[in-house]
Protein backbone atom coordinates (compact mmCIF):
# COMPACT_ATOMS: atom_id res chain seq x y z
CA UNK A 1 0.00 0.00 0.00
CA UNK A 2 1.55 3.85 -1.03
CA UNK A 3 0.83 6.59 1.06
CA UNK A 4 -1.78 8.02 -1.73
CA UNK A 5 -4.13 4.72 -0.97
CA UNK A 6 -3.88 6.33 2.73
CA UNK A 7 -7.90 7.21 3.62
CA UNK A 8 -6.60 9.78 6.32
CA UNK A 9 -3.42 11.78 4.92
CA UNK A 10 -4.34 14.64 6.76
CA UNK A 11 -4.10 12.37 10.11
CA UNK A 12 -1.05 10.55 8.72
CA UNK A 13 0.63 13.75 8.58
CA UNK A 14 0.00 14.58 12.36
CA UNK A 15 1.27 11.21 13.18
CA UNK A 16 4.50 11.69 11.65
CA UNK A 17 5.13 14.78 12.79
CA UNK A 18 4.17 13.56 16.46
CA UNK A 19 6.45 10.38 15.97
CA UNK A 20 9.12 13.25 14.83
CA UNK A 21 8.55 15.63 17.88
CA UNK A 22 9.05 12.19 19.90
CA UNK A 23 12.65 11.43 18.17
CA UNK A 24 13.66 14.74 18.85
CA UNK A 25 14.99 15.38 22.41
CA UNK A 26 16.75 18.80 20.77
CA UNK A 27 13.38 19.52 20.12
CA UNK A 28 12.30 18.27 22.87
CA UNK A 29 14.10 20.26 25.58
CA UNK A 30 13.23 23.63 23.46
CA UNK A 31 9.43 23.44 22.61
CA UNK A 32 8.06 21.34 25.95
CA UNK A 33 10.58 22.50 28.60
CA UNK A 34 11.86 25.66 27.84
CA UNK A 35 8.32 26.67 25.78
CA UNK A 36 10.90 28.43 22.99
CA UNK A 37 8.08 27.98 20.28
CA UNK A 38 8.68 28.64 16.43
CA UNK A 39 6.04 31.04 16.18
CA UNK A 40 3.17 32.95 18.02
CA UNK A 41 0.00 30.74 18.44
CA UNK A 42 2.28 27.68 18.42
CA UNK A 43 1.82 24.88 20.79
CA UNK A 44 3.66 21.63 21.55
CA UNK A 45 3.98 19.12 24.27
CA UNK A 46 4.26 15.44 24.88
CA UNK A 47 0.66 15.04 26.32
CA UNK A 48 -0.33 16.56 22.40
CA UNK A 49 1.95 13.99 20.73
CA UNK A 50 0.59 11.58 22.74
CA UNK A 51 -2.98 12.79 21.98
CA UNK A 52 -2.79 12.46 18.27
CA UNK A 53 -1.41 9.44 18.47
CA UNK A 54 -4.32 7.99 20.59
CA UNK A 55 -7.04 9.81 18.51
CA UNK A 56 -5.34 7.82 15.26
CA UNK A 57 -5.13 4.68 16.68
CA UNK A 58 -2.22 4.19 16.49
CA UNK A 59 -0.99 4.39 20.12
CA UNK A 60 -3.88 1.41 21.11
CA UNK A 61 -3.94 -0.65 18.11
CA UNK A 62 -1.40 0.30 15.64
CA UNK A 63 -2.36 -2.63 13.11
CA UNK A 64 -5.98 -1.23 12.97
CA UNK A 65 -4.68 1.69 11.26
CA UNK A 66 -3.30 -0.08 8.42
CA UNK A 67 -4.72 2.09 5.47
CA UNK A 68 -6.05 4.89 7.54
CA UNK A 69 -2.87 6.23 8.95
CA UNK A 70 -0.65 3.42 8.68
CA UNK A 71 0.62 2.30 5.20
CA UNK A 72 1.98 -1.54 6.13
CA UNK A 73 2.66 -4.13 8.68
CA UNK A 74 6.20 -2.79 8.53
CA UNK A 75 4.81 0.93 10.02
CA UNK A 76 2.86 -0.67 12.18
CA UNK A 77 5.11 -2.98 13.69
CA UNK A 78 7.38 0.46 14.05
CA UNK A 79 4.29 2.16 15.73
CA UNK A 80 3.71 -0.96 17.83
CA UNK A 81 7.43 -0.92 18.84
CA UNK A 82 6.78 2.80 19.70
CA UNK A 83 3.23 2.51 21.20
CA UNK A 84 4.66 0.04 23.79
CA UNK A 85 7.32 2.24 25.28
CA UNK A 86 4.77 5.07 25.74
CA UNK A 87 2.28 2.94 27.87
CA UNK A 88 5.27 1.69 29.50
CA UNK A 89 6.59 4.58 30.27
CA UNK A 90 3.09 6.57 31.10
CA UNK A 91 2.40 4.00 33.99
CA UNK A 92 5.46 4.54 34.99
CA UNK A 93 5.90 8.42 35.63
CA UNK A 94 2.22 8.62 35.63
CA UNK A 95 0.28 10.16 33.39
CA UNK A 96 -0.26 13.44 34.73
CA UNK A 97 3.26 13.97 35.05
CA UNK A 98 5.16 17.20 33.76
CA UNK A 99 6.96 16.59 30.11
CA UNK A 100 10.00 17.06 32.44
CA UNK A 101 9.62 14.07 34.50
CA UNK A 102 9.24 11.56 31.33
CA UNK A 103 12.05 13.12 29.51
CA UNK A 104 13.91 12.83 32.92
CA UNK A 105 13.00 9.01 32.92
CA UNK A 106 15.55 6.50 32.18
CA UNK A 107 12.67 5.18 29.96
CA UNK A 108 13.05 8.26 28.01
CA UNK A 109 16.14 7.17 25.62
CA UNK A 110 13.91 4.40 24.05
CA UNK A 111 11.06 6.13 23.16
CA UNK A 112 13.16 8.45 21.02
CA UNK A 113 15.16 5.67 19.88
CA UNK A 114 11.67 3.87 18.84
CA UNK A 115 10.36 7.23 17.37
CA UNK A 116 13.69 7.34 15.38
CA UNK A 117 13.09 4.12 14.55
CA UNK A 118 9.18 4.53 13.39
CA UNK A 119 10.07 8.20 11.15
CA UNK A 120 12.38 6.08 9.62
CA UNK A 121 9.93 3.33 8.16
CA UNK A 122 7.25 5.72 7.52
CA UNK A 123 9.25 8.16 5.65
CA UNK A 124 11.89 6.05 3.24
Amino acid sequence: MSEEQIRLPEMREEVVSAVRALADPEYQKRVWIERKYPNPGYFDDFTLNVNILGDATVLDDPYAAIGYTLASEEEAQAMKGLSDRLLHIIEEVGSESPDSAFLASPLWDGIAEAARNALEVMTQ
